[in-house]
């Protein structure tokens, strides 16, 4: 079976929005949005997977020029300009050029938002952006610096995450943004992640975030040197525990071909990582659509994550077989 690497994963109707797309072309998008309509989960997916892939070029700019009072063509419009900010992020962009291109996005999700009030989106693009706000001192936003109201957890933008959870209560992507504004500022990752599985319901996405946050431990890790055995990190009580809560807690109560690509290959490389195995059926459910994350992050050598990946589904299949 040879291995599918495609940000749409197996959403074919996706797939050609972003084949669209490439070509500065934007009717697809508009079509799936408007089918997609307020299924939340569906349209954050899908309207995040677009941004990433319309970030590059003026397909969505063209479409806002079009229709500047559409509400999806507003949503893609603050989700494309947030995707940008991050990517200036990324490469190095700080001081007041940052600050302006931050501002220029937040200015256009606050106008998706008043479009459609309802609409999650825009507000998980504000907790986007909060990863741009990394130092204390010189704070873009107040809004991204909130004291929490558990005292254990860091300030961080708790208010922008209330307003996703007043729209969609346990949107995975705005856990994940808040986890990775946290992971930027270097405090409270793992904290919150093992904070969230205390409340997260049966069957939310939410469980793994723990998975994600110690393969985000490792790699910085890896990157520094600070770790010879992947055996070493991965063998302990606790992450053997989050491997377990993220299978019987999540993977047990969700349909396998409709949840996150990503999620499964985390929670694949938990159960392998910690030695708690089981993991055949999540590898089954990941079928040929892998992801590169964790594995490329996992290895000394990025080069190696397709061995590995496949090596750790072979181990599970061997196990699979030998139980029936």
């Amino acid at each position: 079976m040879s291995l599918i690497v495609h940000p749409a994963g197996r959403d074919d109707e996706l797939r050609l929005a972003l084949e669209d797309q490439r070509m500065d072309r934007y009717d697809c998008a508009r079509q799936l949005l408007l089918r997609t309509g307020p299924n939340w989960t569906l349209r954050t997916f899908r309207s995040q997977v677009l941004a990433v892939g319309a970030a590059g070029n003026s397909a969505i700019d063209s479409w806002y020029a079009e229709d500047p009072h559409d509400p999806n063509a507003l949503m893609m419009r603050g989700r494309v300009l947030t995707q940008r900010a991050l990517n200036a992020h990324r490469d190095g962009l700080s001081g007041q050029r940052l600050i302006s291109a931050v501002e220029t996005a937040r200015s256009a999700c606050k106008a998706a938002a008043e479009s459609w009030p309802d609409d999650p989106v825009p507000y998980v693009c504000f907790l986007a952006l909060a990863q741009t706000d990394i130092d204390p001192r010189v704070p873009h936003s107040q809004m991204h610096w909130w004291k929490p109201r558990d005292k254990m957890m860091p300030p961080g933008p708790w208010r922008l995450l209330d307003w996703v959870n007043e729209r969609d209560p346990y949107n995975r992507e705005a856990y994940h943004r808040m986890l990775q504004v946290l992971h930027a500022r270097g405090r409270g990752g793992l904290d919150f992640a093992q904070w969230v599985t205390t409340f997260a319901p049966e069957g939310s996405p939410l469980r793994l975030l723990p998975l994600y946050a110690f393969v985000e431990s490792y790699r910085l890790r890896l990157e520094h040197r600070q770790t010879a055995s992947v055996i070493a990190f991965w063998s302990t009580a606790d992450k053997a525990y989050y491997a377990r809560q993220g299978r019987d807690g999540w993977f047990k109560h969700t349909n396998p071909h409709s949840c996150s690509l990503l999620d499964l290959n985390y929670l694949a490389y938990g159960l392998t990582a910690t030695g708690e195995g089981n993991s055949g059926e999540v590898f089954e459910a990941i079928g040929p659509y892998v992801t590169t994350a964790p594995w490329t992050l996992v290895t000394p050598n990025p080069q190696w994550w397709k061995s590995d990946f496949l090596s750790a589904r072979s181990r599970a299949q061997e196990v699979a077989g030998g139980r029936r």
